[in-house]
């Protein structure tokens, strides 16, 4: 590895902690008016097109399955969430959005959709925000790629 190359590694990952302590904190002004943390919105969001398995949403959100528990068991406690049997496996259930939890998402998404319009205009129009998008999904597959398969707490999938 040349020390460019270093160099780009270092800017990426530094850029990349940076955007992440942005996202959290913004995510945490959205979610407050809904009574929820940024964690829950963000592990009640990976379930709100069908229910998922702990594992399931720490692999889609990159992040350790005991994180994921620990929110998902606030989830449930709450009345937000709710555990179903998981026809696939019997011991991993699923985690299910009740009516309460998606009400609280639905509360965050005029903030939401205020942001998004405000960033789509920062980054000069759909086309750039979308271009955005690709160039993060590729920087995340590539990192995958050569860090290899695996959970993100080092456990194999």
């Amino acid at each position: 590895m040349t020390r460019a190359q270093q160099d780009a590694l270092s800017r990426t990952a530094l850029s990349v902690f940076r955007l992440n302590g942005q996202f959290l904190a913004v995510s945490e002004k959205l979610a407050e008016p809904a009574g929820l943390t940024a964690a829950w919105w963000q592990v009640l969001g990976a379930v709100l097109p069908e229910p998922l398995p702990v594992s399931g949403i720490a692999r889609a959100m990159g992040i350790t399955r005991q994180s994921v528990q620990r929110v998902a068991d606030l989830l449930v406690r709450e009345g937000l969430a709710a555990y179903e049997p998981n026809p696939a496996h019997r011991r991993a259930k699923l985690l299910a959005p009740t009516e309460t939890g998606r009400a609280a998402v639905r509360r965050i998404d005029p903030g939401h959709a205020e942001l998004a319009a405000r960033l789509m205009q920062e980054l000069g129009g759909q086309e750039a925000f979308d271009e955005t998008v690709r160039v993060l999904d590729r920087l995340s597959r590539a990192l995958e790629a050569v860090d290899g398969p695996g959970a993100p707490d080092g456990t194999p999938e």
